[in-house]
């Protein structure tokens, strides 16, 4: 292990901080490393693991598409696309999908779409309203809907045409609203800034202000979608209706995918041309997002997700942290005396893996397929290492 951590830190660009630990096989919510020792993950790649590791329905559907094809491109029909597209439309106010292959191209994509709706519109609109303490992606245009400095620092200059709201603050973004705002994009739980969740008068106050002045209005479920809040789409808690949602991680299981899902109207901008993905909504992908979408449908697996959320945070308060979150998507703000990186990497030298999130947050996303034993057992050793 210690050579394969020295070839990793001479070869890779060193953009991550990586623990020394490497994984070599992944079963139910559990994680082995190259040792054979145990880890319990509450982590699921950071949300996209939503099946957990090995399951036989997306193993099995990933194996067999892998035997017939993998990709084509899409100057072609994909089946399986077309498949997931209707999974997709038919679960959400939306019309028409575009398939990518990450969080941040679909964003990207959005506020492509964003503009050229407007500008076929011939209306000079195409500033869009973000808030801080939000993550959009690590693209140059996502970092700059991103409104927190550190992901912007040393890329400058940085597109033009976004502005910054306060989160939960209508004022503030009535403030930001101009004759050129073409929308407004809001996580209704912010994942990298700390799982702070939208407060739901805001959100619907939010949602009627773009619809009194004309602005689009969408949600980045990137980290939020595919049943992470217990509902498929996060948006489905609130009285609200989006024109586009972005989403990526948990909708491929570990495959990596990314979409977009339009109304109608707005989805006709995207002609032939106007944007493209080579590898987007590919065979092996949209075969993994099918049997994904196919579990997590299922009668009473979203309730069972609402009900373990819920399971999760009282056991959490039990052990004296301040859970917030909704479903399976729960963060603990850690008082300064405790660091919350520190507490992370000593819960992974004792078989747990976890996450960390803006001010000082633990993260936990873990596989929806979670049961209540996992949970306790997970709470149980963090208990440990916070004491």
């Amino acid at each position: 292990m210690t050579d394969f951590i020295q070839e990793g830190d001479k070869y890779l660009i060193g953009n991550y901080a990586r623990y020394p630990v490497s994984f070599v096989k992944g079963e139910g919510v559990y994680l082995y490393d190259d040792k054979g020792r145990r880890y319990i993950d509450m982590l699921a790649g950071i949300a996209v693991n939503t099946l957990g590791y090995n399951h036989p329905a997306i193993t099995e559907a990933i194996c067999n598409q892998a035997r017939q094809i993998i990709h084509v491109s899409n100057l072609f029909y994909i089946q399986p696309q077309i498949e997931v597209a209707k999974i997709l439309v038919e679960n959400s106010c939306g019309d028409r999908v575009f398939f990518c292959n990450s969080g941040a191209e679909a964003n990207e994509a959005a506020i492509k779409l964003i503009r050229r709706y407007f500008y076929d519109k011939g209306e000079d609109r195409y500033e869009i309203v973000t808030f801080e303490g939000g993550f959009h992606g690590r693209t140059l245009a996502t970092i700059t809907a991103t409104s927190q400095t550190k992901y912007q620092e040393g890329f400058a200059p940085l597109p033009e045409g976004f502005k910054y709201a306060k989160f939960n603050d209508l004022n503030s973004v009535k403030s930001a609203i101009t004759q050129k705002t073409a929308a407004v994009m809001i996580e209704i739980i912010q994942g990298e800034g700390g799982v702070n969740p939208a407060e739901k008068k805001f959100l619907e106050d939010l949602y009627q202000l773009c619809r009194e002045q004309g602005v689009l209005f969408v949600t980045d479920e990137v980290q939020t979608g595919i049943g992470r809040t217990g509902k498929l789409f996060a948006y489905q808690h609130f009285d609200i209706e989006p024109d586009i949602i972005t989403l990526a991680k948990g909708l491929g299981g570990g495959v990596p995918i990314g979409a977009v899902i339009s109304k109608e109207e707005i989805a006709r901008s995207f002609v032939p041309g106007t944007h493209g993905s080579t590898f987007g909504g590919n065979y092996l992908a949209t075969t993994a997002a099918r049997a994904v979408l196919n579990e997590v449908l299922k009668e009473g697996f979203l309730n069972e997700v609402a009900e373990k959320g819920e399971f999760l945070k009282e056991k959490l308060s039990e052990i004296g942290l301040n859970p917030r979150g909704m479903g399976l998507m729960i963060g603990c703000p850690l008082p300064e005396s405790k660091n919350a990186g520190e507490v992370a990497k000593k819960a992974l030298e004792n078989g747990l893996v976890i996450g960390t999130a803006g001010g000082n947050t633990l993260r936990f996303v873990p596989p929806l397929i979670i049961t209540k034993d996992e949970i306790s057992e997970a709470v149980n050793i963090l208990q440990k290492v916070v004491n």
